[in-house]
């Protein structure tokens, strides 16, 4: 799972009722300290705890730059960002996720960043965090 983008059952469920405008609203990845599950009931960043502010991470995250499209009954999510942050004294050293969010922070999907597949945090203090989206898309519905 480590490294595989997962989006929340109830993400799905939302998508017809206003809680995301997928071609309008904009989105972030936040570094989260616990890995989520995707069976979480309408997950929002507040039931997560995100990495404390400092070092090479600022609360808040990264904003993504997006697309939503859509092609032979696939709809792609796509971000031409791909999140990174420098490794510096005083980050956080508990890193397990990124947790993609939009303005109101309900929650769409999540990448498992441990070390090794959902046990041992990730520290930003002993190197960098860098995310590379797959080519295909960060995630595909069908």
């Amino acid at each position: 799972m480590q490294g595989d983008v997962v989006t929340f059952e109830e993400f799905r469920l939302q998508l017809g009722d206003g809680t995301f405008d997928m071609d309008t609203d904009s989105f972030s990845l936040k570094l989260i300290t616990t890995l989520p599950n995707a069976n979480t009931a309408t997950p929002n960043l507040a039931d997560f705890t995100e990495c404390s502010n400092g070092g090479g991470y600022t609360t808040g995250g990264i904003a993504l730059t997006t697309t939503w499209t859509e092609a032979a009954g696939t709809a792609t999510f796509d971000s031409t960002t791909n999140p990174s942050w420098t490794a510096a004294a005083g980050s956080p050293t508990n890193v397990v996720a990124g947790l993609i969010v939009n303005a109101s922070n309900a929650a769409v999907a999540f990448v498992d960043i441990t070390e090794d597949s959902g046990t041992t945090p990730k520290s930003l203090v002993d190197g960098n965090i860098t995310i590379t989206w797959n080519a295909s898309g960060v995630f595909n519905l069908a």
